[in-house]
């Protein structure tokens, strides 16, 4: 008799103790800086509710990857699929989880040019390139009648570290850009043919302050919270898209595969914004490694479900669509799949 309460109060004390210790937990990430004001906001209204902190460094997709892939980190972030390669370095299997669609806009600081700026992709193309040079060239003002553009040297901005922005940027360009395509090529970094690098979204946004006549590439939550204009572009419908939620879940409306690692720039869809862009969280499939406890494998689980479904209430309001109800079924199937020595965390 003794001996059974014993045991309950060891077992009521050992779950007591768990859930301090949960309550103590610090997660680590590191990734895309795309999401940054998304994660930001969630991360800190999940500390709120569950007393689980979630410490995230936004530095770049690329420093995402090699650090999941290090196993340094809970949990890596990027705006670009990982590559076969990539794949093939991890040391088991890394699941890819949508969070949010966002938009790539085309940003710039001219002055007397109002929000609204019409670009063609190859109008784009060719100010990335380096052949259109100045604001007032006759491809731009034909394109914008009734705006008079100043006599202003063009400042392209790119990022200088490895980005998914870059990724699904340049990857449109070289869709609509035989000459990108067969110059520059596609990837989280390239070399540029012309213009200055940031560093991050940030250092971009910086830059596109910092000089008039600047033009660069960065998420949409960073220009409407740097009250930064954006430009509209024309889709493959031909029509001139602004980047807005509407625009951006329409270009979502497409086949997703099992495995999530696919892109939607330059969607086929009517009305969809051309540069919108899912983003992922990445983690191991088999969370035992690296003397990980079944407590810290538990957690990210909770938080990776309450991400794809709770948080998502949190993403209009920071310029981020949704992710569809088909990407949330997938979603919930991959978490699922996650496991503990072989068994799955999730019952």
């Amino acid at each position: 008799m003794k001996k059974g309460l014993l045991m309950g109060l060891w077992g009521f004390l050992w779950l007591l103790g768990g859930v301090v210790l949960a309550g103590k937990l610090t997660l680590l990430g590191a990734g895309a800086t795309f999401p940054y004001p998304l994660y930001s906001k969630w991360f800190h209204v999940y500390y709120q509710k569950t007393g689980v902190k979630v410490n995230y460094q936004s530095i770049g997709s690329g420093g995402g990857i090699r650090q999941i892939l290090a196993r340094t980190v809970d949990f890596g972030a990027t705006d670009a699929p990982m590559s076969e390669d990539e794949m093939a370095k991890a040391r088991g299997k890394i699941l890819h989880l949508p969070m949010a669609i966002g938009a790539v806009v085309i940003s710039y600081n001219v002055p007397g040019v109002p929000s609204g700026l019409k670009l063609t992709p190859q109008v784009l193309a060719d100010i990335f390139l380096g052949k259109i040079r100045k604001w007032n060239d006759p491809r731009i003002v034909e394109l914008n009648p009734g705006i008079k553009f100043p006599k202003l040297p063009i400042v392209v901005v790119h990022r200088s570290d490895g980005s998914g922005t870059t990724f699904n940027f340049t990857y449109y360009l070289a869709q609509v850009s035989p000459e990108w395509r067969k110059r520059v090529g596609y990837g989280k970094a390239v070399r540029w043919p012309t213009g200055i690098g940031g560093k991050g979204n940030e250092g971009v946004t910086g830059y596109l302050k910092q000089f008039p006549g600047a033009i660069g590439y960065i998420e949409l939550a960073y220009a409407h919270q740097n009250k930064l204009p954006v430009a509209a572009l024309q889709n493959k419908a031909g029509k001139f898209i602004r980047p807005t939620l509407e625009s951006i879940s329409a270009a979502a409306r497409t086949n997703i595969p099992p495995d999530t690692r696919t892109l939607i720039v330059n969607t086929d869809a009517p009305d969809g914004y051309p540069l919108s862009a899912m983003t992922w969280i990445l983690v191991y499939q088999e969370q035992a490694y690296g003397g990980r406890s079944f407590e810290r494998a538990r957690a990210l689980v909770d938080l990776l479900w309450w991400c794809v479904h709770e948080a998502q209430n949190y993403n209009e309001a920071l310029f981020y669509a949704r992710i569809p109800e088909n990407v949330v079924r997938i979603n919930e199937k991959l978490i699922r799949s996650i496991t503990y020595q072989g068994k799955p965390i999730l019952r």
